[in-house]
């Protein structure tokens, strides 16, 4: 006889294995499936995120920034570092250890929690009477029964049409996460936060680094004066952005790859490469699921409709994180993971997309939550505008990273913060009290009174709010 649980989650990523937690949390019998293995072939949940996506992008953009400070910043602190060098091989490896770390922390978390973990791709079997058989295909074949089923089995890379992924020279971001050398010269199609990270990091490195990017306009979800503060950047650092440009054929060989393209000028271009990324956005991952066994509604793009509260089209199935409309976000997928848990228990789950927060952690990092400028313009919002340059703080000048601006946004007649946009040192961190502003409806002028301490990045913060006034004090 199959086992039975209140609540089975199919898939360990960030929504996944986060449902499973709260859902165990709240009392149920939950059990959690999920299939990403590791170099042993033992199990690695924690999905995409974890495995090669937000972890261990991050513990190479440390590695490399620590790698480009010594040769280029450490001279301004009166640090003598000659002949400095870098080990790839080690660098790869500290990161699968980041990585495996994680691993084993939502390992622990499940036991620490009761939640029955199994290792292997779920899928569904049929509706029974007592909820859903969900089969798992690991190591042993089992069939598992539950109540309520939560999908959250996330989203793949993109590919090109035509241009597979090889993991070789045609590189996904799980590719680009584990070159065993730095290559001379990099080509990447797509200047969205996968590209630009990756660029980043092998920039910093020693590659000759190319991003082409298919759109006119250089990150056009972001607010276009944070946008335009962060290519200067970029473009004094040495990674080459081209806009406007159309992809053509892509010829890969013993020596690397080729890749035609035509310019914003209409002009033909070719360039040599040693390795190609592709990051053109993910793609719902619903390969494997059986979702016609039970019904389930999928979308054109292969998503699976849902509702505001995330319920699918099935009694008692709901779905969470990439495999979903909005934003492909980790932290966005957690809070939906959160939600529905609590929505099975008959309580109130809370996600509002409006206040998730968005971040690119290059360097300069960039961050924003709310509307852009451009949006409010879209909808003819009346607003105030107040920013305050990072040049102008002193903390930002001690660290020696004076590079970026934060913007606050807010309504011209109530001041409630409409959007918050960062771009400069440590970003990812300074969005957060914007985040929990926006929550609790708060003012330009809310943020302008409360008392940050000095000296601190955050003044910039507060600054750019008392901008929105005409007021700043040290700008």
């Amino acid at each position: 006889m199959s086992q039975a649980f209140d609540v089975v989650v199919i898939g360990g990523g960030p929504g996944g294995y986060i449902a499973a937690i709260r859902a165990a949390q709240l009392g149920f019998k939950v059990a959690c499936i999920d299939e990403w293995k590791n170099a042993a072939g033992g199990p690695a949940p924690g999905g995409t995120c974890t495995n090669v996506g937000c972890i261990p992008s991050k513990a190479l953009l440390q590695s490399s920034e620590h790698f480009e400070h010594a040769n280029k910043h450490f001279a301004d602190h009166g640090i003598s570092a000659t002949n400095v060098k870098i080990d790839i091989a080690k660098m790869i490896g500290r990161k699968d250890t980041v990585v495996k770390q994680n691993n084993d922390g939502i390992l622990y978390l499940f036991k620490k929690n009761k939640v029955t973990f199994f290792h292997g791709r779920g899928s569904f079997v049929k509706a029974v009477e007592a909820g859903y058989e969900i089969q798992v295909a690991g190591a042993k074949e089992e069939v598992i029964t539950g109540q309520q089923i939560i999908v959250a089995t996330g989203s793949n890379a993109r590919a090109l049409p035509g241009v597979p992924f090889d993991e070789e020279t045609v590189l996904s971001n799980d590719g680009a996460l584990r070159l065993g050398a730095v290559p001379k010269k990099l080509v990447l199609i797509g200047s969205g936060v996968i590209g630009l990270e990756m660029g980043s990091v092998w920039r910093r490195l020693g590659s000759e680094v190319t991003v082409l990017e298919g759109l006119p306009t250089f990150l056009g979800a972001v607010d276009e004066q944070i946008a335009k503060e962060a290519k200067k950047a970029f473009d004094k650092q040495g990674l080459k952005i081209e806009l406007g440009v159309k992809v053509g054929e892509v010829k890969t060989g013993k020596k690397g790859v080729n890749v035609a393209y035509t310019n914003a000028k209409g002009e033909a271009q070719s360039l040599d490469a040693d390795k190609l990324v592709i990051s053109i956005g993910r793609v719902p991952n619903t390969i494997g699921l059986n979702a016609e066994a039970v019904g389930l509604q999928l979308d054109e793009r292969g998503a699976i409709v849902v509702d505001a509260e995330c319920r699918t089209s099935l009694k008692g199935v709901w779905a969470v994180g990439d495999v979903v409309r909005g934003p492909m976000l980790a932290h966005k997928a957690e809070e939906e993971g959160v939600a529905v848990a609590e929505r099975i228990a008959g309580q109130h789950g809370h996600v509002n997309f409006n206040t998730v927060p968005w971040v690119i952690y290059t360097s300069p990092e960039i961050a924003w939550v709310g509307e852009t400028e451009q949006q409010l313009k879209a909808r003819d919002a009346k607003y105030k505008a107040g920013t305050f340059p990072f040049l102008a703080n002193g903390r930002a000048r001690a660290l020696g990273d004076t590079t970026g601006m934060v913007k606050f946004l807010a309504d011209a007649a109530t001041d409630e913060i409409l959007g918050v946009h960062i771009v400069g040192p440590m970003a990812s961190e300074l969005i957060s009290e914007a985040v929990v502003a926006m929550e609790f409806k708060a003012s330009a002028e809310d943020i302008a009174r409360i008392c940050h301490a000095h000296p601190s990045l955050s003044e910039a913060t507060k600054e750019a709010a008392l901008a929105v006034d005409k007021r700043t004090l040290n700008f």
